[in-house]
């Protein structure tokens, strides 16, 4: 049986710990509703600017732009985004399992990776596989031109054909107590058919300029959208991960708490009890 002191620190050790944990869901929650008002308005852009191009594709001839150019996919580049820290429940996790599964769908292909956040670069540096392009550490101040650096990696590695295929890998934020792992074909660009894409595509678009110049600036935009708004779902995801995660063991740390001193106070009338016992009978030896 242990002894009050020792479980008197072992209450002092769990107190601590809730704190932590206390502390870390409330700054979670105030990141959560920063990052979820930006998705949240970056949403409706991305989604109709796919769309939009989408549209135009499936009327334009695929050799108009590289990027709309479909090849038979012999080497891909998958980008992994993932966080930088961990105390979030299964969220990176789950976004390896799902790389994993993506690199090994392909069969005989190559796979080169992007890696995104530190424990994407932990975890698939050391495997063996070629990395073009790493970066971590950005999450808490994340602007556009990350998103345009990570695009600009995919854009060159497709056009200069090393890469036949894009993929992204990434958490989406579906609420503060779901989140799911999306895996997307960025490049090339899904052309969709005329039935498919409704009465919206029947139009006959005039372009002006000429098709070749307008893609050449919407295709390239479009990229670095859809890379900002995976920047952005991963970051809303994340600090609602860690908020659930941390409330958990918030939760956890006060049951425990609770535990120990029911426990405590047993093994202390216990004593007394014994102390008692201990007096009485060298009352009555007397």
């Amino acid at each position: 049986m242990p002894s009050l002191i020792d479980l008197r620190r072992r209450i002092r050790a769990v107190k601590s710990t809730q704190q932590i944990t206390k502390a870390m869901k409330m700054i979670a929650a105030s990141r959560l509703r920063k990052s979820q008002e930006r998705i949240v308005n970056a949403r409706p852009y991305a989604n109709e600017t796919l769309r939009v191009l989408q549209n135009l594709a499936s009327r334009t001839d695929p050799d108009a732009h590289p990027l709309l150019a479909v090849r038979e996919e012999r080497a891909a580049l998958v980008v992994i985004i993932t966080a930088d820290k961990g105390l979030c429940g299964s969220f990176n996790t789950n976004i390896i399992k799902a790389a994993g599964q993506e690199i090994l769908a392909g069969g005989g292909r190559r796979v080169a990776l992007a890696l995104i956040g530190r424990k994407a670069r932990e975890f698939f540096g050391r495997r063996g596989f070629p990395i073009v392009y790493e970066r971590s550490h950005f999450f808490q101040h994340l602007a556009f031109d990350d998103a345009a650096a990570i695009a600009a990696v995919a854009i060159e590695e497709y056009c200069e054909g090393r890469a036949d295929a894009v993929y992204l890998v990434y958490n989406e934020f579906k609420s503060v107590l779901q989140q799911r792992v999306v895996t997307e074909k960025l490049l090339p660009i899904e052309r969709r058919s005329v039935d498919e894409a409704g009465p919206s595509a029947r139009v006959d678009y005039l372009y002006e300029p000429d098709a070749a110049t307008l893609f050449g600036q919407l295709l390239p935009a479009y990229v670095r959208t859809e890379v900002w708004r995976a920047l952005l779902e991963s970051a809303a995801a994340e600090n609602a991960a860690r908020m659930t995660a941390m409330d958990a063991a918030t939760k956890n740390a006060t049951e425990m708490i609770d535990g120990l001193t029911l426990y405590m106070n047993k093994v202390r009338q216990a004593g007394i009890t014994n102390e008692i016992i201990e007096v009485v009978s060298g009352a009555e030896a007397l």
